[in-house]
């Protein structure tokens, strides 16, 4: 006998998912498993919401106050080794985003050229591991380069003339940003300069509290949500704007969109947990945390 729709939704599982910032391309198969029906089909409600404060998400997942949210392989390490109890459910970018950036010109050409230079940050806390490292793989040491806190005008103080290069700025966003508005930016990636590989976003869930076999079901729609972006990349752009045409419908978007779609975890479930582990030795050997959380504890298989 064919199930009602009725019938359908209240047999549904609500689990409510907080985003790390406001909708943006970096979460093209959570909006594309929303509008195509995809969490639905695997019995599952999924309230998503945007934080009003950026740096919360994750810790009301900890708290128990929301099921699900959006983090990033760098804040979890940090919030495991704090003793919040967290673990990675799902992996969404499966790469780094952030870049070391410069414009494009002749006195700036690799990274050794930036001795002496003014680096631009948005978040001091860890620029003196990965900022430092990728300069050391040139010969430059960290001391070497003024560090200046420009909140989150990176594009903009780049672009004056303000700092020399920027530190945060995204792969797919900023440098984009800057092309829109007449500039042409060069990236160094931290991952082809000694900076071990890491997943740029995760979700999380509650260590204590949450039920595998929802995160399996979750996962499951991710994946068929990414396989339809690939296989049908300008459907599925379409698709991603219906959720909001108003503030997603816009050349910046549409061109993060374009740079995004190879980045998106194709096996969401899947986890390598080695990289894990590296990647938090390698934050406990620059004291950005005190102890390494070893990932068999905080990075489980679902």
């Amino acid at each position: 006998m064919a199930i009602s729709a009725t019938t359908f939704q209240t047999q549904a599982k609500e689990l409510t998912l907080m985003l790390d910032w406001f909708v943006n391309p970096n979460h093209g198969p959570i909006i594309i498993a929303q509008q195509n029906g995809l969490f639905q089909e695997q019995g599952l409600d999924i309230n998503i919401q945007e934080p009003a404060d950026p740096s919360m998400p994750a810790k009301l997942v900890a708290a128990g106050k929301t099921d699900l949210a959006i983090s990033y392989q760098t804040s979890l390490t940090i919030d495991v080794a704090a003793g919040l109890p967290l673990i990675r459910a799902s992996t969404l970018i499966a790469t780094p985003l952030n870049t070391l950036m410069v414009l494009d010109k002749k006195e700036i050409q690799t990274l050794a050229d930036l001795k002496g230079k003014t680096i631009g940050i948005a978040i001091a806390g860890n620029e003196e591991a990965t900022i430092g490292t990728m300069l050391k793989t040139a010969g430059v040491d960290f001391s070497e380069v003024k560090i200046v806190n420009v909140g989150w005008a990176l594009s903009s103080s780049l672009a004056s003339g303000k700092v020399d290069a920027i530190w945060g700025g995204l792969r797919n966003f900023e440098s984009n940003q800057l092309a829109l508005e007449g500039y042409q930016a060069r990236a160094f990636f931290p991952e082809e300069h000694g900076v071990p590989p890491y997943d740029e976003l995760v979700v999380v869930a509650n260590k204590k509290q949450h039920n595998a076999e929802e995160i399996k079901k979750f996962n499951k729609a991710l994946e068929k949500a990414t396989q339809y972006i690939i296989n049908h990349p300008d459907q599925a752009w379409k698709t991603f704007i219906s959720y909001s045409p108003d503030t997603l419908n816009n050349e910046l978007n549409k061109l993060a969109w374009r740079d995004t779609l190879p980045r998106f975890a194709l096996r969401p479930a899947a986890v390598d947990q080695a990289r894990y582990d590296q990647f938090a030795d390698f934050m406990y050997q620059h004291k950005i945390i005190t102890s390494a959380p070893k990932a068999k504890d905080f990075v489980p298989a679902f």
